[in-house]
């Protein structure tokens, strides 16, 4: 996608180019800063970390979202166009109001018709939508089946039929206008939950606990040190640091060397 918006100027002057920010501002009346603090704030909310955390992000994710936003003349101010975190880069969504302006916005469109297909008990079966173009004879017809596409989210319990309704939108719109690079709020909502995230760091190992130092041995070997301590090559706890890296040592053990300097 271009990263810059082209702007036409009157006859005689030369044409200006825009920045992603400076096109988004000029269509939302935003100061283009604001428009760019605002985006990358919330696409860091997007991008929380597991923690919660939000993340910094990319220059090209967050060009990606502007060229988007752009391309289909969306408000994200308005939710027409958000954004989530799909496995640590940014997802653009289109939420249906957004869908709705670029199907009614679209200088071909010529209306859209609805089927509603119910069994004998008058249960909901499919929705069939038809969108109508200026330029084509024949309408692009799509049906969706509630027994395909029926979900187990809050909303596709309450309002089934609206659930589905939406869903014969969106897919026929991208049949009948070519649409690509943009998600529902559906299939965001179906990706989060069989495309959950794994921790497959392997589990650290605890280390495990030093041997205490033998006492025998300690008594041994004791001399050796206090000569070293006394003859100022060593201080206790530089001695006490290196026989508690290879082995424990008791408080008593420890004291004994303490008190070769005391």
């Amino acid at each position: 996608m271009n990263q810059t918006a082209q702007v036409h100027q009157h006859p005689g002057q030369q044409s200006q180019q825009l920045t992603p920010f400076q096109a988004m501002a000029t269509r939302l009346s935003v100061d283009p800063d604001t428009v760019q603090q605002i985006m990358t704030n919330t696409l860091m909310q997007a991008k929380k970390d597991r923690q919660g955390n939000p993340q910094q992000v990319t220059h090209d994710e967050l060009m990606v979202f502007m060229s988007i936003a752009n391309e289909y003349r969306l408000n994200p101010l308005a939710k027409e166009i958000y954004a989530f975190n799909n496995r640590g880069a940014i997802q653009p969504i289109v939420s249906i109001d957004g869908w709705l302006k670029i199907i009614n916005s679209h200088p071909q469109f010529d209306g859209m018709e609805f089927d509603d297909r119910l069994d004998d008990q008058g249960n909901l079966l499919a929705i069939t939508c038809r969108i109508y173009r200026k330029d084509r004879s024949r309408p692009t017809e799509v049906t969706e089946y509630l027994s395909e596409c029926g979900g187990t989210t809050e909303p596709w319990k309450k309002w089934p039929v609206r659930m589905l309704r939406h869903k014969s939108t969106i897919q026929c719109a991208r049949y009948a206008f070519g649409l690509s690079g943009i998600i529902d709020e559906d299939e965001a909502d179906r990706y989060r939950s069989t495309n959950v995230e794994r921790d497959v760091t392997p589990p650290k190992e605890e280390p495990q606990a030093l041997p205490f130092y033998p006492a025998d041995q300690f008594e041994a070997n004791f001399p050796t040190w206090e000569a070293a301590i006394e003859a100022g090559k060593r201080t206790p706890e530089q001695v006490i640091d290196f026989l508690t890296s290879k082995a424990q040592l008791t408080d008593e053990q420890k004291q004994q060397i303490r008190e070769v300097q005391a």
